[in-house]
């Protein structure tokens, strides 16, 4: 059996077309693997972004804490020199407030001897007033 060159060419279309598909198929092939691509490499950009400005906020919390520490040891050291502050102060003015508890006191025995010698004139005058007054008035000489 002998083949024609007519069977031949038709062999031929067969395979060119066959050739013509899987042409069709490796460049669409390559489309979905260069768009594949394209989106990986986004998606790397931005978890890479991502892992950036985590690392800054990361960096940022280091050294709000690093300060922060910074001022809680600055204060604990002044709130520590403040009450060495007020424990001198307040010895050296302790004998000074034991004066003022003295005279406080004495003041009111003062007070209470004032008034308990203005009660007892009053008495005297409410008593013997009369007297007293008629006594003024002939001591003077007055009608």
């Amino acid at each position: 059996m002998a083949t024609s060159n007519d069977d031949i060419l038709r062999a031929l279309g067969r395979v060119e077309g066959r050739l013509s598909g899987i042409e069709e198929s490796v460049s669409l092939l390559r489309e979905d693997v260069s768009d594949e691509k394209d989106n990986a490499h986004e998606s790397r950009s931005v978890i890479h972004r991502r892992l950036d400005e985590q690392m800054r906020q990361i960096n940022l919390l280091d050294k709000v804490v690093e300060i922060s520490s910074g001022v809680d040891v600055t204060l604990r050291e002044e709130i520590k020199a403040l009450k060495e502050t007020v424990i001198i102060n307040h010895a050296a003015v302790q004998p000074t407030i034991e004066e003022w508890k003295k005279l406080k006191t004495l003041g009111s025995g003062i007070s209470g001897a004032i008034a308990l010698s203005g009660l007892t004139v009053g008495t005297i005058i409410a008593v013997y007033g009369k007297a007293a007054f008629i006594s003024f008035l002939s001591w003077f000489k007055v009608n």
